[in-house]
């Protein structure tokens, strides 16, 4: 039986973030992808120049009752990423809310997009949301550190347990500005995963990434974790060790394969450009099947 997920996001005409991030992966992997764009842009902001629309919630109800009308609001997953206003991102909780009642067995995946390095980039409106509906609606979440520090109101080490008992089992903090044993050229990356025994007894498995910093600005990555992470943890459920190293390994095979490319185009002692820079997505289809793992994870 088909794996389907309704993915809830950002779209790009050029480039690959939000939706253009995650469903080619996601249907390498096997998965059936439905998708509904919260914004249609010519391309992401980090140009300096971008058009397009917004999805408003009215918009997003009537496409949502056109898949119900037919019956085939049947999904597995959801995973939500970037949106800007607060009743859209009310009435996508509304909608994850209905799926589980249809199937108790759905799991809801979300990047809770705010914001990073100590800056918000959407309203601020949208805080209680996050916190009062979507942070325990989910099951499993991948906000960066600056994302879960702003959710919860405490310190990164904290976090993972405090967003725990808000509801979501699976917890993965994709970036932080912990110190790595390794040295500053490397990211921590921090995951925690609470599941329970054939005898009842909870127990709860926490990792530590040391991820390789890498010298340049990337939009995508953080909607590309997130949809691997849903399918490496779709395809190994109780071994977030596992999960979070293909997860990480595939950025990582993805980000090397851009710069890479990114240097080559603009050439000796230039800085690559952000159209440069988009992911080499389509380019990196048999590491993202099967990536060589490159990040191993500590068990804490």
């Amino acid at each position: 039986m088909d794996c389907r997920v309704l993915s809830v996001q950002s779209h790009v005409v050029r480039g690959y973030v939000g939706n253009k991030s995650a469903s080619f992966p996601l249907q390498v992997l096997g998965f059936e992808v439905d998708t509904i764009n919260s914004v249609q842009f010519s391309n992401h902001t980090g140009y300096e120049h971008w058009k397009g629309q917004v999805l408003t919630a009215d918009e997003l109800h009537v496409l949502y009752e056109g898949i119900k009308l037919n019956n085939v609001n049947q999904y597995d997953y959801v995973l939500t990423g970037y949106t800007r206003d607060d009743s859209f991102l009310d009435m996508v909780v509304d909608i994850v809310q209905e799926l589980k009642r249809a199937n108790p067995n759905l799991v809801y995946v979300c990047d809770p997009v705010l914001g990073d390095n100590g800056a918000m980039y959407v309203p601020e409106n949208l805080l209680p949301i996050y916190r009062c509906k979507v942070v325990p609606a989910a099951d499993i979440i991948t906000p960066n550190q600056f994302e879960a520090e702003t959710i919860t109101i405490k310190i990164t080490i904290l976090v993972m347990n405090l967003l725990h008992s808000m509801g979501p089992d699976t917890v993965v903090i994709t970036s932080s500005d912990l110190p790595s044993p390794l040295g500053d050229q490397y990211l921590v990356a921090l995951g925690s995963q609470k599941r329970v025994n054939a005898d009842g007894t909870m127990v709860t498995q926490q990792i530590r990434m040391d991820i390789p910093r890498v010298d340049a600005v990337f939009v995508g990555t953080g909607d590309l974790f997130a949809a691997m992470l849903l399918a490496w943890t779709h395809l190994h459920p109780n071994n977030l060790k596992m999960a979070c190293e293909k997860t990480v390994s595939v950025l990582c095979h993805v980000i090397k394969r851009t710069i890479t490319y990114a240097k080559e185009v603009a050439g000796p002692n230039r800085r690559p450009s952000p159209a440069q820079l988009e992911l080499r997505m389509v380019q990196s289809k048999a590491d993202i099947e099967d990536p060589a793992i490159v990040v191993n994870a500590v068990v804490l």
